[in-house]
């Protein structure tokens, strides 16, 4: 099902013998566009710690009563790496995670270095190939090097940094960043909640990272390759209600081949 993640913080942690805490970002990586870390903020039994969980331990969510219920205990989670969520974090510090945890090293299995929208490993840990637009076409073959080890890893990213960020079309403004789309099968980023704030009267629209042309972290800015006339008459999204499969697939109507 697709969700959006601004719905999801706050959600509780749970391990097997007791709360983690607070779900209150999480990380994807710009290669892939799949969630790969929750930063969870754990309150008094750490200090208030932050750590870092794969989605990849998570069990079956309880939606009802909003708790991601993981395969770890209380004591493997004090005994973790350390890692400062507020600084980028880098391939080493994923490699300690990874020594610690049983996840799997999304990196170094058909991990694609190159591209906004590259093959990879989810995290279930199952192939995910480079996606096709939304008329279909050909998966590209995925590529297996492996990315160098650096400091400050500049490919993960936050939810909460891409907030607010200006989204241009080919031929002018159309809003900023508001949410993120998810499916929570394989915690991939589905589609950017755009809002298009005074230009269409807080109209909010979905914008999929596939229509990315460019990306400039440094000025916040994402160019997306489809007209403002599209944009301004695509279909709107209400975010108290989820993205349908009719939905998804008026969106594929109105956008066709641009897209």
């Amino acid at each position: 099902m697709k969700r959006n993640v601004k719905s999801l913080i706050g959600f509780s942690m749970g391990a097997s013998d007791g709360e983690i805490g607070k779900v209150k970002d999480f990380y994807f990586d710009d290669h892939t566009w799949t969630l790969r870390y929750i930063i969870v903020e754990t309150g008094g039994w750490l200090s208030g710690r932050k750590v870092l969980i794969s989605p990849e331990s998570i069990l079956k969510t309880d939606w009802d009563n909003q708790i991601f219920p993981v395969n770890l205990t209380m004591e493997q989670i004090k005994q973790g790496p350390d890692i400062d969520t507020d600084q980028p974090v880098s391939r080493q510090q994923e490699i300690e995670l990874n020594q610690h945890y049983p996840w799997t090293n999304y990196w170094g299995l058909g991990w694609e270095p190159g591209g906004l929208w590259g093959g990879g490993i989810g995290t279930t840990g199952m192939m995910i190939g480079t996606l096709a637009p939304l008329d279909g076409g050909p998966l590209q073959e995925e590529n297996n090097r492996q990315p160098s080890i650096t400091h400050g890893d500049p490919q993960l990213r936050s939810y909460q940094k891409i907030k607010g960020y200006s989204i241009t079309a080919t031929d002018g403004s159309i809003g900023d960043v508001e949410d993120i789309i998810v499916d929570d099968s394989m915690w991939r980023v589905e589609m950017l909640v755009v809002d298009t704030g005074h230009w269409l009267a807080g109209k909010r629209v979905l914008i999929s990272p596939k229509w990315i042309k460019e990306i400039d972290w440094a000025m916040a800015s994402v160019v997306v390759n489809v007209s403002t006339d599209k944009v301004k008459n695509s279909p709107e999204y209400d975010s108290s209600q989820p993205v349908t499969e009719d939905y998804h697939t008026n969106l594929h109507n109105h956008y066709g081949n641009q897209a």
